[in-house]
């Protein structure tokens, strides 16, 4: 299970991204006509804005995770080169593009009108050697800061003397992540990770026509390359994970995409960043793969925030495996995590014997009083105490499966254990410590257990009205007949 508090460490991921950089440079605007020259739609351009490409989105996207990102790569003597170091500037990148005067910025156009893409316009010509030569001595001169190091080759030329530059980067003990371009992977040889797609993947030789298959020829590549592992993107199928002893297989996490431009950028960006803030390999993967899923619902090339993906994450850990005995103080780190990140806790708390459509109204209206609701649920020894011998009806178990099935519960803490006898929810008030305190019913503030403590650290405290006629105990005199 990933550590989400390991996103707390951010700040201390260091990682250099060297590659292929270029300016994406969207022209947007309606479209209701065709030309008369030719059945082309035209398009009235009403906005142009120009995006960090290649390599350069990949540092934009650390950078907008809060790590220290540093960037490599070749730009031309023109505008395009000026307005990509003002749009990395701008974003925290300490870039260090070497410019050479006998070849353009790469960039790539692309017109888009009623969010459709019409056509991409790119300006490129492949770098040589010599060029490559020169962004290689500027990367010995620079990855000595550095923990990480990401090779973003597009196949421009940047990265002819790669293996010089791998090969350095391991001397000197840096882990080397590698999004690649290359049918043959050894030219990357040394690297830690790999993060192919499923093109990238069969032109290096793998077979992607079954899991075991994947995995078989996986490792002989990794095994000739001289690569430790692979992370193998596989757009709607996932993200697998494969290294010589083990393999780890992470659905996609996307209900519809808009854009897949830049995905891969996404990855390898926060797949580093997230093993400079401390969290293993898998939980690094299935992080980045998260990552990936907010991405591609996005329209051109874009970027994660943190906070995006704290909710992201903390949303896909609630939804694993059964929520009520997720760690205590796990549930406590999500939401002290979530307050950092500016979001309004709101907690609530019950019995939720038979879940009912009062329930579910009240639950909607406590969640839309901030971010995140945490509902505090009474144990079965609880409910006993309260309500007698025969209740509850349903277990613990089976009545926060219910409840976190509801899009407005974003997580669930029960109260109540059989030493103390505590069947107040003020010991768990106290431990979250929410912004709003909702009650139900005919409450007053005065009356509401834990009002006077939220108050007191600043918070609001919230009396919303049941839905009449719908009662837990109503429901089972009228089941019993």
């Amino acid at each position: 299970m990933i550590d989400i508090t390991k996103l707390n460490n951010l700040p201390s991921a260091k990682v250099l991204v060297v590659g292929d950089v270029m300016l994406d440079r969207y022209f947007n605007g309606d479209s209701q006509r065709i030309s008369p020259e030719a059945p082309v739609p035209v398009v009235n351009v009403n906005k142009v804005e120009d995006k960090a490409g290649g390599a350069a989105n990949v540092a934009r996207n650390i950078a907008y995770l809060n790590g220290q990102v540093g960037l490599l790569g070749l730009i031309g003597d023109d505008s395009e080169g000026q307005s990509l170091n003002n749009i990395l500037s701008a974003v925290g990148v300490q870039s260090a593009l070497v410019t050479q005067a006998e070849l353009p910025t790469i960039t790539k156009m692309r017109v888009i009108s009623r969010h459709q893409q019409i056509v991409r316009l790119d300006i490129e010509q492949k770098f040589s050697p010599a060029h490559s030569d020169m962004l290689a001595d500027k990367f010995m001169q620079t990855f000595a800061d550095y923990d990480f190091v990401i090779i973003s080759d597009y196949n421009k030329g940047s990265l002819y003397a790669v293996s010089r530059m791998i090969t350095a980067a391991k001397a000197a003990g840096k882990t080397v992540l590698v999004d690649p371009k290359q049918a043959d992977l050894s030219v990357y040889r040394g690297a830690d990770i790999i993060t192919p797609n499923l093109n990238e993947f069969k032109l290096a030789g793998g077979d992607p026509s079954s899991e075991q298959s994947i995995l078989s020829s996986a490792r002989t590549i990794l095994q000739q390359s001289g690569i430790a592992a692979m992370v193998l993107t596989r757009s709607e199928q996932g993200m697998m994970l494969i290294t010589a002893e083990h393999s780890h297989h992470f659905p996609a996490q996307v209900l519809e995409v808009s854009d897949v431009t830049g995905a891969g950028d996404t990855v390898i960006a926060t797949l580093a960043t997230m093993l400079g803030a401390g969290m293993t390999l898998a939980d690094a993967v299935e992080t980045a793969n998260l990552a990936a899923g907010i991405v591609v619902s996005k329209l051109g090339t874009s970027v994660v925030s943190v906070v995006e993906l704290a909710a992201k994450v903390n949303k896909y850990l609630f939804s694993q495996g059964d929520v009520y005995q997720t760690p205590f103080d796990k549930v406590l780190q999500h939401i002290k995590f979530a307050k950092q990140n500016g979001e309004r806790i709101v907690f609530t708390n019950g019995c939720f014997d038979i879940l009912h459509a009062g329930h579910v109204r009240y639950l909607a209206q406590a969640k839309a009083l901030g971010n995140r609701l945490v509902v505090g649920i009474n144990t079965d020894d609880s409910i006993k105490r309260l309500k007698g011998a025969s209740r509850p009806i349903n277990s613990l178990a089976d009545r926060a499966t219910v409840l976190a099935s509801l899009a407005s519960v974003d997580w669930i803490l029960p109260f109540g254990d059989k030493a103390s006898e505590q069947d107040t929810p003020l010991e768990l008030i106290l431990k979250v410590m929410p912004d709003v305190l909702v009650k139900g019913g005919d409450y007053t503030v005065d009356t509401i257990v834990g009002a006077e403590q939220v108050i007191s650290a600043g918070g609001e405290v919230k009396v919303l009205q049941f839905v009449e006629g719908s009662s837990t105990t109503a429901l089972i005199k009228k089941i019993q007949g």
